[in-house]
């Protein structure tokens, strides 16, 4: 495993690191609490030190279970967090998305939540969970410069979603020099990674940028294929059937990338994400001990040759050569599309 630096922080995050939303709750395959808990420790053993999660996931006991979990190791691990969903007012429905909750004093108390049911003084980053542009007022960022200043975080962040887009918000942290923005990137999905690559290069800022899904889903790594059936309640089956029919087209157009006995194409996806010298660390879900095995060795496996990355890029400028609609053309947006018609993106702002 290797490790860089999150934004200008000091703070070390492991090149690949464990998204805990599966902690605790059960959108992506059900597993019992002390299964978790040992998939958090045995990820730790393969060298993973950046332990990613939210209040909100199973509305705390996400948190609870890491801080049992990572008792023995805390000074051995990077804990990040994110606040912002107020789940102590609001009961959960589905998959559905909380009402948030971005008033200063409310975060400070939710952060202080946090810190108790993580059973420690301070997490090394703190992430807004999906904030709004207009939400990341001065008074928040005031916060969290107090925050940091009393020790109780030693990093700041912005984790964009729900879904893919938010380009007004990625922008911003990255003027403001926030030291991470969590995205979905991979692969299949680059308009969003690339767009803030450019930022980046454009503002010298230091900020990292940290991609969620990198898999696209299950497609990359080969755990949605044509035959699998997604149980009830698994978040990959939110995506349309029209996603993974091109997306199973595209992989194999993206088999290069595989290397017999070094590369497989779910380290390849990895590996291509830590090409780009912001990404500080990429967070793939994990659902097993073979997962952990597989893509712990992804900061390990041979680097992608420039030829293979032109080879990428030449494939995704085609769309793959699939002339076809793959239900995912529009981006989300807090300002009305504003901000990819800015960045002349050819996508739709969702409604």
């Amino acid at each position: 495993m290797h490790y860089r630096e999150l934004g200008d922080s000091g703070v070390e995050v492991s090149e690949i690191g464990f998204g805990a939303w599966v902690v605790g709750t059960d959108w992506w395959g059900d597993r019992s609490e002390d299964d978790a808990i040992e998939m958090v420790q045995y990820a730790v053993d393969q060298g993973i030190t950046y332990i990613d999660t939210g209040d909100v996931y199973g509305h705390g006991r996400s948190e609870e279970l890491l801080g049992e979990a990572l008792a023995d190791v805390r000074e051995e691990v990077t804990l990040a967090t994110k606040v912002g969903y107020d789940f102590y007012n609001n009961p959960q429905a589905g998959h559905g998305e909380l009402p948030k909750e971005m008033d200063p004093d409310y975060l400070r108390e939710a952060v202080e939540q946090s810190l108790e049911r993580l059973d420690v003084e301070y997490v090394d980053v703190l992430q807004l969970h999906n904030a709004d542009v207009d939400e990341i007022t001065p008074d928040v960022l005031e916060l969290l410069d107090e925050l940091e200043e009393e020790g109780l975080i030693r990093a700041t962040g912005l984790a964009l979603g729900p879904s893919i887009g938010w380009l007004a918000e990625g922008d911003f942290a990255i003027e403001q020099e926030f030291d991470s923005v969590q995205l979905v990137w991979n692969v299949l999905e680059q308009e969003v990674g690339n767009h803030f690559l450019e930022t980046i290069e454009r503002t010298g800022s230091s900020t990292s940028l940290i991609p969620r899904v990198p898999h696209s889903s299950g497609i990359l790594n080969e755990q949605v294929t044509p035959e699998t059936e997604l149980g009830e309640g698994d978040h990959r089956g939110f995506r349309p059937d029209a996603w993974y029919e091109t997306g199973w087209e595209k992989l194999e157009a993206l088999r290069f990338l595989e290397r017999d006995d070094e590369r497989t194409m779910g380290q390849a996806s990895i590996a291509w994400l830590l090409s780009h010298d912001p990404v500080a660390s990429v967070t793939p879900t994990f659902r097993t001990k073979a997962d952990i095995d597989e893509w712990a060795a992804a900061s390990d496996v041979p680097k992608l040759s420039q030829d293979e990355l032109d080879r990428v890029a030449e494939l995704y400028a085609a769309d793959f050569g699939i002339d076809r609609d793959d239900g995912m053309d529009s981006l989300r947006s807090s300002v009305d599309g504003d901000d990819i018609v800015n960045a002349g993106l050819d996508k739709l702002a969702a409604d």
